[in-house]
């Protein structure tokens, strides 16, 4: 089985900090199927992505592999041999969970038809889907309708646009009421951890959620994606505004150290962003402005990436080219950072401003927002 570095925040959730110690078999059988028929598996564990595939004999395939915990994989379906990425298009994916032991699967002709025979997490996985309305796609179907079918006037027209965001964030709310509720009525399931996962982001109330992830079984707690969460409940512990921002030092371009600590005496804006992550080039550009305006008056920025090891370069490059001129660090371990972890990192771009003796101002100031509360603080000063 091939493995390759993890490229992406949601099977890192549920698949990182496993221990190479406990087997999964995968069997499955979709129709009659045969060369040049192929399906493609692949799984993230431990920061790595393990992939394989199979030409079908007679709709049978068969994986195995090593876990010791609950994990999120996909299988791409290729009808016609005309590869991994056609397929991918062509809409031919499923997802599915793995966990020690076997898991079996049938389908009579499509992924989409596909039923578990005995697999409980698998269950588990579909009730909870149907508890909440389906997948994240599902939800913004028709949303992304509207916006397809809408004119150009209609797309400028802020009115518009904005009843579109605002009803998104109406179906997001409803879908977090029932990710919570679910999470609420079923403490006896690897899911609830997922449920509560997807259903906060990085900030969020502890005094509603904590309860709620301590009902949960110890056993799925003490899984590294209940571990995960639990560490995501510390950091909004911690990374809240009147607290202290925690230290940290990690090594700018050249393999420097760089401390957080040695910037006391400014208003720091601890930037969270990567070089592939298209919302942080955009805010970018609001940075170098306000960086511009304020930096002689005592505000600084200093980047965190989350870049991997095999994205130097790009990161580098993004530098360079958005004229990133403050100081810039990174482990290069992608959500794995470990600045990232401490400080509750769900998504990107994320920010922190801590004043001169380092006690959080704010948080997520973007945009207007940003210049409207460095304008306001540096007129006090």
């Amino acid at each position: 089985m091939k493995k390759s570095i993890i490229i992406y925040l949601l099977c890192l959730l549920a698949a990182s900090s496993c221990k190479q110690d406990q087997t999964f078999t995968l069997e499955g059988k979709i129709g009659d199927l045969n060369d040049p028929a192929m399906i493609y598996f692949s799984y993230f564990w431990d920061n790595v992505e393990y992939t394989d595939s199979a030409i079908l004999v007679n709709g049978n395939f068969s994986f195995k592999g090593e876990i010791d915990c609950p994990v999120q994989s996909r299988l791409v379906l290729d009808y016609t041999g005309e590869g991994m990425r056609r397929a991918m298009r062509d809409g031919n994916v499923f997802f599915l969970y793995l966990e020690n032991g076997k898991v079996k699967l049938q389908s009579p002709d499509l992924l989409q038809n596909i039923v578990f025979i005995n697999s409980k997490i698998n269950d588990e996985n579909e009730k909870y889907l149907e508890v909440i309305g389906g997948k994240s796609q599902d939800l913004s179907a028709g949303v992304n309708e509207k916006f397809a079918k809408a004119t150009q006037e209609q797309r400028a027209d802020t009115a518009f646009m904005n009843s579109l965001n605002e009803e998104y964030r109406r179906l997001l709310d409803q879908r977090r009421e029932k990710q919570l509720l679910f999470a609420k009525d079923n403490p006896n399931s690897f899911i609830s951890i997922v449920a509560m996962s997807e259903a906060v982001s990085s900030n969020f109330d502890v005094d509603e959620i904590e309860p709620l992830f301590l009902a949960i079984d110890a056993k799925h707690r003490e899984t590294s994606a209940g571990k995960a969460f639990a560490q995501r409940i510390e950091a909004v512990k911690t990374i809240v505004v009147g607290k202290k921002a925690p230290d940290f030092t990690q090594n700018d371009p050249e393999g420097n150290p760089v401390k957080l600590s040695d910037f006391l005496g400014k208003y720091v804006l601890i930037d969270f962003w990567a070089s592939w992550c298209g919302p942080c080039r955009q805010e970018n550009p609001n940075l170098v402005k306000a960086y511009a305006e304020y930096k002689d008056k005592g505000f600084e920025i200093l980047g965190v990436s989350l870049d991997n090891k095999d994205g130097k370069e790009a990161w580098l490059t993004a530098i360079e080219k958005d004229g990133l001129t403050w100081p810039q660090v990174s482990d290069l371990n992608y959500w794995s950072n470990a600045v990232a972890l401490m400080y509750g990192v769900r998504a990107i771009p994320q920010n922190h401003l801590i004043d001169p003796e380092g006690i959080i101002l704010a948080n997520n100031l973007r945009g207007e927002a940003l210049d409207d509360f460095l304008k306001e603080l540096f007129e006090k000063e």
